[in-house]
């Protein structure tokens, strides 16, 4: 039996859940926490130890700091800048977390990894495709962030934790004693204590310019304190006293100017997405029924997805959606199954 398996641990109950669990499914288990960034008053790698002792499993705290840094912490700088919204849990789990996991794995005779995602993977015989599937707990569901999973790590990944709630994950723990079984979810960006714009300032070396507040026809509204520190559909926090409620719609980077406008010209009819990454299907040639979501908690939306002739993944939604936002990802599905994703540039 290949049963030696690699666990990817966060100091979270999930992924301590996801380590026991496959211990008592006869695993050969060991646990890994990469040293990402230095957190304040954190106990999480303290847990994820004392979690493996517990289990009498062995665990290693290898140093990928620098690789984080260049890989999502100088990406989430340089999307902002750019005048986008990112998204850094897809580009930690796609650059950092799971590639140099699984490298591990490969260079230590691993036959599997393991997280604590909820999401599920499944063999499809008929297509010959390892499929990522939605998360039995639909609360928790994480396939949004998994979408850059290649086949070949769907085939050695996984997912214990998506066959189960919330609830039964800290019911096992609570039994079992964990010392984080009732340790909270983890909120926001892990990196980020505060605002965003303020981290990108202190710890990014981005300076926050002021510049103008316009309309769709140049007239300037107002001063804003950086572009960077707007995001498209955002009303609050503008500091402008004005006749109706504005919106911000767009940004400028070049000009530093951020465009305000109505509810109404937030919404869109058609998304456009790059840097695609199949997964149900191997490409999609034809227009195909869709269900997508241009956001992370936003409920799935109805759609058509076909390609455009400059090769981006486009969905043409049924009803428009609202403040889609460039950098953030398109994911599609179908049913359980997610088809294909990739990241929002239109």
């Amino acid at each position: 039996m290949n049963n030696k398996v690699l666990v990817a641990l966060s100091g979270g109950v999930d992924s301590a859940v996801c380590a026991y669990l496959l211990k008592e499914r006869g695993y050969s288990v060991k646990g890994i926490m990469l040293r990402l960034f230095d957190k304040e008053n954190s106990t999480d790698t303290q847990d994820a130890e004392n979690l493996c002792k517990s289990l009498d499993i062995p665990f290693e705290n290898p140093d990928y700091r620098e690789e984080f840094k260049r890989q999502v912490i100088d990406r989430f700088a340089a999307s902002y800048m750019s005048g986008e919204t990112p998204n850094p849990c897809v580009d930690c789990n796609r650059y950092v977390k799971l590639p140099f996991v699984f490298d591990y794995a490969n260079k230590n005779g691993f036959d599997y990894v393991a997280t604590g995602h909820y999401a599920r993977v499944l063999y499809n015989e008929e297509t010959g495709r390892y499929e990522l599937l939605k998360g039995i707990d639909a609360n928790k569901d994480q396939s949004y962030v998994l979408y850059n999973l290649t086949q070949q790590m769907l085939s050695r990944l996984l997912l214990p934790v998506g066959e189960l709630s919330k609830s039964q994950v800290r019911e096992i723990a609570q039994r079992e004693n964990f010392v984080n079984a009732h340790k909270p979810d983890s909120q926001d960006i892990c990196f980020i204590k505060g605002n965003y714009y303020d981290y990108l300032r202190d710890n990014c070396g981005i300076v926050l310019k002021e510049g103008n507040f316009i309309d769709s026809n140049g007239n300037v509204l107002g001063k804003h304190k950086g572009a960077v520190c707007y995001t498209r559909g955002q009303r609050k926090g503008l500091g402008l006293a004005l006749s109706q409620p504005m919106y911000v719609l767009s940004k400028n980077m070049q000009e530093n100017t951020v465009t305000l406008g109505t509810n109404e010209d937030l919404f869109s009819d058609v998304v456009l997405a790059e840097d695609v990454n199949f997964i149900s299907v191997p490409e999609i040639k034809d227009e195909l029924p869709v269900t997508a979501r241009v956001r992370y908690n936003q409920p799935e939306q109805e759609g058509v997805a076909f390609m455009s002739e400059e090769g981006f993944l486009c969905v043409r939604f049924i009803c428009p959606q609202r403040a889609v936002t460039s950098g953030q990802s398109l994911v599609l599905y179908s049913g359980e199954k997610v088809v294909a994703g990739g990241k929002i540039i239109k």
